[in-house]
């Protein structure tokens, strides 16, 4: 895996250098140093699970043969586009949500001389995505349907951060709104679109196959993407911060947290007043109050078993499905979130 990192990272350096001398614009020396700093500040720093699982995807979707070095490089540029993709929503999501750190160092906006120039980048970001898509896949058969693609995964996860600004941010903080049906929505919308369908339709259609004809993948995907957002809501909570590599907010922060939106169903009137009282208050007392209501309650039992649950119902579906490459993708996705720590 070490191996198939370093060649990734090599294909990193070689779409950076083509976008810093893209002939349709006329670098300065300033703006191509600018550029290739804020590239390496947002697009690599990451864990490049999503760009990882491209290639692991098509390699099992060629029965597990060793990929060509063309289809390595190919496979390697689509997983950077996702890479880029999620490089552009996570800078422009920061100004938004006002945070200060991402990925353990200061969020690109923060650093001084940045500011507001990051909303700039975010949409430079997306615009390298076509670049990268007809520098290397103008000739493909499969070339219009990457593109329609990405649009519509961009399309799909911008009105998931819409749902998820305006039901968490806007006007008095109502609880009442919050419920399964709505974390669902935003769930699918925000994540997983562009984390676990698009990695594989992006392999599905480097292997000749049909995007129209794999319905049936695509909602696993999903499912698995809700399943994976659910343990995130759990591990804010109940993680360590030590694996998870940061301390939990969503209860200061009003998040339509799986956590919550659980708690709601399950207490009773006494218990609905204290968590409209003390959630999404940025106060520890109020924080402790409500963590001690979701031990009252055992959120935690209910996790597991929704976990259990969930897990069964996927690999079900899985093994449901005619091909065994399909599976095969499939089970190594569940495979890397099934009970995970961080």
């Amino acid at each position: 895996m070490s191996d198939l990192r370093s060649k990734f990272l090599e294909v990193y350096s070689v779409l950076k250098s083509e976008l810093l001398n893209d002939p349709a614009f006329e670098f300065t020396d300033v703006s191509r140093q600018w550029v290739d700093r804020m590239l390496d500040y947002n697009v690599p720093g990451g864990k490049l699970n999503r760009g990882l699982s491209v290639i692991d995807s098509l390699k099992l979707l060629k029965d597990g043969r060793e990929l060509m070095d063309d289809e390595i490089f190919l496979s390697s540029a689509l997983g950077w586009c996702i890479e880029w993709l999620q490089a552009y929503f996570l800078v422009l999501d920061d100004i938004m949500d006002s945070s200060h750190t991402r990925r353990g160092q200061p969020c690109w906006f923060r650093l001084s001389k940045i500011g507001m120039i990051a909303v700039n980048d975010g949409i430079l970001l997306r615009n390298h995505i076509p670049r990268v898509l007809k520098n290397h896949f103008k000739g493909k058969p499969y070339y219009v349907d990457l593109l329609d693609l990405f649009n519509e995964v961009e399309f799909q996860t911008a009105h998931g951060q819409l749902i998820d600004l305006i039901t968490t941010h806007e006007g008095e903080k109502d609880l009442s709104k919050y419920s399964l049906a709505l974390h669902r929505r935003i769930v699918q919308y925000k994540t997983a679109y562009y984390s676990f369908y698009l990695p594989v339709a992006c392999a599905l259609l480097m292997a000749g196959e049909d995007l129209e004809s794999h319905v049936d993948v695509k909602n696993i995907l999903i499912e698995m993407g809700t399943y994976f957002q659910v343990q995130d809501d759990y591990l804010d909570c109940f993680g360590d911060p030590e694996v998870i590599g940061k301390v939990g907010t969503d209860i200061q922060d009003f998040k339509c947290s799986w956590l919550v939106v659980k708690a709601l169903e399950l207490s009773n009137e006494g218990q609905k007043k204290l968590l409209h009282e003390n959630y999404g208050k940025d106060d520890q007392t109020c924080i402790e109050k409500v963590k001690e209501l979701y031990k009252v309650l055992d959120i935690q039992g209910v996790f597991l078993e929704y976990e259990s649950s969930s897990y069964q119902k996927l690999t079900k579906s899985i093994e449901s499905h005619s091909s065994k490459a399909v599976q095969a993708v499939l089970k190594s996705f569940l495979a890397k979130i099934y009970k995970r720590q961080k």
